[in-house]
């Protein structure tokens, strides 16, 4: 449902950072509004409640937004400066969530910042870095007017499920590359292209656990917080959101795990390949020094030489240099060095 205005009514215009600022009525209804009537319509007895949604919003937004919904200053400091760590944080009425983001950018991981603020009648998303639009998300809610009735928390437990489901994407597609890594490396020739791709999807891992493990502590902290602002129905949901946590922190420690052994294996293959050259060139060298030993024996300047005198002593030589290289081939052949 698209909010309608009356036509002497202008539009509102907010800064181009502010990407939504909606008033959701209890039946359904809704109405765009510009930041400063906000505190207004919180005022009003009309039951609704107010989701306001940023995108790395500058100072004097975020201090208009803190004044209309008395937002408590180290959380709205947090806000500015990004960079936090997955966590929830009380304070008085109103809570405070952050969580990570990914996205995919040029066939890398780029990591964002979500900074939620709810309250009785509010929900406040801010979006810093590489993260996806909620804009999804609302129009979903907006069609199912039964979802909106539970109120601000249930579009806070929508965003925090956008956010862990975007991560699932991103597993899958490690696990595929994965798979078609394995086939280089049990490939016959070496390929140097592969063992950094390996270590590049084992960094990206690394990176991705440390946004996902904390993840999993905040949403449980989040389902036994004390306030009321959560609904009892909600706290079900963020059961099952927690429960995608988990098996997105799962699929990461198998695939770290694998990606380790498939470093190990690729070092073991390589490792091996290249004993197997040294024996073939360690058995060529001794075919090679036998006869440069025989024959540098019989080259040396003495006068006085057993055999040098004898008729058939040249031919016997050359005979004797050939049965010690057949010997000596047929030995390493067995022992599989040639």
């Amino acid at each position: 449902m698209e909010p309608t205005l009356p036509a002497s009514v202008s539009p509102p215009v907010n800064p181009a950072c502010v990407i939504n600022c909606t008033w959701y009525g209890e039946d359904g209804t809704l109405r765009a509004l510009d930041l400063d009537s906000i505190s207004d319509v919180l005022a009003d007895d009309a039951k609704g409640f107010v989701w306001v949604g940023l995108y790395e919003p500058d100072d004097a937004v975020l201090d208009k937004v803190q004044e209309e919904f008395d937002l408590h200053d180290l959380a709205v400091e947090d806000t500015r400066k990004a960079h936090q760590r997955p966590k929830i944080e009380t304070y008085g009425n109103s809570l405070f969530v952050v969580v990570h983001t990914a996205q995919v950018v040029d066939e890398r991981i780029r990591y964002g910042e979500t900074h939620a603020f709810l309250g009785p009648r509010y929900l406040v998303t801010v979006r810093h870095g590489a993260s996806l639009s909620y804009a999804p998300v609302r129009a979903r809610l907006e069609r199912e007017a039964e979802q909106l009735a539970m109120g601000p928390s249930f579009c806070l437990y929508s965003v925090l499920d956008a956010v862990v489901d975007n991560y699932l994407p991103i597993t899958d597609s490690f696990s595929e590359t994965l798979d078609l890594l394995e086939k280089d490396i049990f490939a016959e020739s070496y390929k140097r292209r592969t063992v950094i791709r390996l270590y590049e999807l084992r960094r990206e891992l690394n990176k991705m656990r440390l946004a996902v493990a904390p993840l999993q502590d905040a949403l449980a902290q989040l389902q036994r917080n004390q306030a009321q602002l959560i609904n009892e129905e909600v706290r079900l949901y963020l059961r099952d959101v927690q429960d995608h946590a988990a098996r997105v922190n799962d699929a990461i420690d198998t695939l770290r795990e694998m990606l380790g052994t498939a470093l190990s294996v690729n070092l073991s293959l390589v490792t091996l390949t290249q004993g197997e050259t040294v024996k073939r060139l360690g058995a060529w060298a001794a075919l090679l020094a036998a006869p440069t030993l025989i024959t540098s024996w019989y080259g040396m300047n003495f006068k006085f030489m057993p055999e040098l005198e004898g008729r058939f002593a040249y031919p016997l030589l050359i005979t004797s240099v050939a049965v010690t290289c057949v010997v000596l081939y047929r030995l390493f052949k067995r022992a599989r060095w040639l």
